[in-house]
């Protein structure tokens, strides 16, 4: 990589001191595909020169049912009271990840670290963010996709090398893990952890480029899929996302210059820190005392960004992508309004993700939404059942039906998603029980038929409803009285001129990046416990890597439902 760096524009010189004062604004440039990289100064151009990408400056635990985001990462440059801002950021990103939280801080060139297992408030405390003075930070929480929550695997990692000590946070899943990590165990790698994050690290100490930049580059250019990573060494805060852009990651800078990097823009407005833009697919920002400066990660393929982020995922006052989280799903729900209607009396939703979409239903529909469910906010992830006889417990504690808004009535209920269907049903039960007279279940996403490797943790396909029945037979089913999905032609519809910029494999089992093993880790730090037995011993940890997925031909115009 360092190679290229030659090819700079005839304007420049590779000796050009390329800065800018941490108050004025950081945009970026990444060359279209057929040019090599290059270092700009980070205020110079903020889009890619060919216009490929649109601007992004302006089985107890019912929610099983859903597909979970890995993790979030926040990073914090300048500020000495970095790692409290740090701390009030992943409050904001907690959705992201309840099992364990983590953040490192820089004072004096050192780095020092502070990790648990459990929710934010839970690891840490006034005393133990007193162990992590310094002006800069990164932080992470994460989600674990099965088995314990070990603190072995609680990010960010802080790893020294011959040349220092760097700490690093990753959202996302690497599809190539188990042959990276088998062939630096075999030139005498020691891995401490069961996270496709340790490879990065290793990569990176073992690579013979300098400067440190220069060594992330080459780390990146030999791993494949999902990352957006934040990175801190003991003078630097490097922020990197993969060529695909599948992770979010956005950067804002605090009124004082301080600069941030984070998962969504809402741990930005919990910190008062002004949004400025994503960073962009294939692109590493560098911050130091110097100022701001980017450079393109490599040559990058057309954008696949997550489209679950706006279905499921980030929170709806988050802009992601480029665009308000919040007016996509209502945008969503007038869709199934239209295209799929059915005479109703109320409108409600599955709280919390389906009410910004049931919204946008009723309104298009002019028919009431109400609050016929009422989500409790109390019960943590396990509980004890008292007894097998009380049918539906877990749905029922966490979802209390209105009879007054339901009884008697025709209500449409709209969600954002079904996985194994088995909630589903459990709600339409609930509803008939508490006296609708008829339930119409609307889904704000196409149905999934394929298990995501970039960062969501997704049963296989084999347990994924949409992947074995029919849109009539899971109606049937979850016992619904009509059922319909959003039609994927009408998604990418509304996306317009942004929609190749997604990512649709869940719809369609179409990887932008193929899985090259035979098997790959579902979605993250399964596992182990880091001790006994071989990474090809974990049963149940690992997933086909190209199963043999239907798809959903021919149904790009046609509404999903019956």
């Amino acid at each position: 990589m360092a190679n290229n760096l030659s090819a700079l524009p005839s304007t420049l010189s590779k000796s050009t001191p390329f800065t800018v004062s941490p108050s004025q604004p950081a945009q970026s440039f990444c060359p279209k595909p057929s040019q090599n990289p290059v270092f700009l100064p980070s205020h110079q151009l903020s889009l890619y020169p060919d216009g490929a990408f649109a601007s992004y400056g302006d089985d107890n635990d019912d929610d099983d049912e859903k597909p979970r985001e890995e993790c979030g990462v926040v990073g914090i440059y300048g500020d000495p009271e970095a790692s409290r801002l740090c701390y009030l950021a992943l409050h904001a990103l907690q959705h992201r990840g309840q099992e364990g939280a983590g953040i490192v801080s820089v004072n004096d060139k050192v780095l020092q670290s502070v990790t648990g297992v459990g929710l934010v408030s839970d690891v840490f405390s006034e005393s133990k963010l007193d162990q992590l003075p310094g002006d800069s930070a990164i932080g992470h929480v994460r989600y674990s996709t099965a088995g314990a929550s070990m603190l072995k695997n609680v990010q960010p990692f802080v790893a020294g090398y011959r040349f220092g000590s760097v700490g690093v946070a990753h959202n996302g899943n690497l599809v190539n893990y188990q042959a990276l990590r088998a062939k630096l165990e075999d030139n005498g790698s020691i891995f401490n952890t069961s996270s496709d994050t340790e490879v990065v690290l290793h990569l990176i100490a073992i690579s013979k480029h300098r400067p440190f930049i220069m060594r992330i580059v080459d780390a990146c250019e030999q791993v494949e899929g999902a990352y957006s990573m934040v990175f801190v060494t003991k003078d630097k805060l490097v922020a990197v996302r993969d060529p695909y852009g599948f992770r979010p990651l956005v950067m804002g800078r605090r009124s004082n210059g301080a600069v941030v990097f984070a998962s969504e823009t809402c741990a930005l407005d919990l910190i008062e820190a002004t949004y400025e833009r994503e960073v962009f697919p294939g692109e590493v920002v560098v911050v130091d005392k110097e100022g701001v400066q980017s450079l393109c990660l490599m040559t990058h393929p057309q954008a696949k960004q997550c489209i679950f982020e706006h279905i499921y995922f980030a929170l709806p006052n988050s802009v992601v992508f480029g665009r308000s989280v919040y007016e996509s799903r209502r945008a969503f729900g007038e869709i199934l309004a239209t295209e799929a209607p059915v005479d109703c009396d109320v409108v409600i939703a599955v709280p919390d993700s389906g009410v910004v979409a049931a919204l946008g239903y009723a309104a298009k529909a002019g028919v009431p939404f109400q609050q016929g469910l009422i989500r409790s906010h109390y019960v943590g992830r396990t509980f004890i059942e008292p007894s097998q006889k009380i049918r539906d417990f877990g749905v029922k504690l966490k979802l209390s039906p209105v009879r007054a808004v339901l009884e008697g009535k025709k209500v449409v209920v709209v969600d954002d998603s079904i996985v194994r269907g088995t909630t589903s049903s459990k709600i339409v039960r609930l509803l008939k029980e508490a006296g609708a007279k008829e339930v119409h279940m609307r889904i704000a996403s196409p149905p999934i038929i394929a298990s995501c490797y970039y960062g969501v943790d997704t049963p296989s396909s084999e347990e994924l409803i949409s992947n074995r029945m029919s849109v009539e037979e899971i109606r049937t089913f979850i016992g619904s009285d009509s059922l319909a999905f959003l039609p994927i032609g009408s998604l990418k519809k509304e996306l317009g001129g942004e929609s190749p910029n997604y990512c649709y494999a869940c719809f369609s089992g179409k990887y932008p990046v193929e899985p090259r093993e035979v098997k790959v880790k579902r979605v993250g730090d399964f596992v182990d416990d880091g001790l006994n037995g071989s990474l090809e011993s974990i049963d149940g940890g690992w997933i086909p890597a190209n199963p043999n997925q239907k798809e959903i031909e021919g149904r790009e115009d046609t509404v999903l439902r019956v």
